[in-house]
């Protein structure tokens, strides 16, 4: 994927005074790195204009890739299971990523492709399209599912295994929430082991319910 500047950005491609509408128009033309070229399409965030809740996940995986949508694959089915261990109404909820296009790489003599974690520059250049999502929405609390949302919103140094379930203040993202990805869920261990990873990522998702009634009392 050579060829792309560093210093590229999306800011260029965000249409004046937007709305969420237009934005989710604007991002498919979206030409701030190169991750256009291989994906299918965009996937935009999704949900109400006045979530108190915004959902931040790494990038979208193959099934978002091909259907359009946030969190529809196996990664989602998690999502939706904490939700409702923790009583969170998914459609009340904002889901987004901080990538907007699926980063892959081809599996050898087959037609499958495998994720593959965004550089930095990449997060960086894509950056806008989630400061304007927060900036419309403007969600009580962010949750950074997995450390590349969490670098994203809290900074470089950011330790998810340290400091997850804890609540953070972030300068452009005002409460920040960060637990890993579901997609961990499913790559622990079969077994006692996976089974523990669930239970802890559910009992983050319960804790951030908790936290949002707070709010609210």
């Amino acid at each position: 994927m050579g060829g792309w500047r560093a210093t590229a950005s999306a800011a260029q491609f965000i249409p004046p005074h937007p709305t969420l509408s237009v934005l989710r128009q604007a991002v498919q033309g979206c030409r701030g790195c190169e991750l256009y070229r291989y994906a299918n399409q965009a996937v935009f965030g999704e949900g109400p204009r006045t979530a108190r809740l915004m959902f931040v996940g790494e990038q979208p995986g193959d099934q978002e890739d091909r259907a359009g949508h946030p969190f529809v694959g196996p990664a989602g089915k998690v999502l939706d299971a904490a939700f409702a261990a923790a009583g969170i109404d998914r459609r009340k909820v904002y889901l987004t990523n901080i990538v907007k296009h699926f980063k892959f790489v081809r599996r050898e003599l087959t037609k499958r492709r495998l994720h593959k974690p965004p550089a930095l520059t990449e997060v960086r250049a894509c950056q806008p399209w989630l400061r304007e999502e927060i900036r419309l929405v403007k969600p009580e609390i962010v949750i950074a599912l997995g450390s590349t949302a969490a670098k994203g919103l809290l900074g470089s140094d950011f330790s998810v295994t340290r400091d997850r379930g804890k609540p953070f203040r972030s300068e452009w993202a005002g409460t920040v929430l960060p637990t890993v990805h579901p997609s961990s869920v499913l790559r622990a261990p079969t077994g006692a082991g996976r089974e523990r990873a669930r239970e802890e990522f559910f009992a983050d998702i319960r804790r951030l319910a908790v936290l949002l009634r707070s709010k609210a009392s």
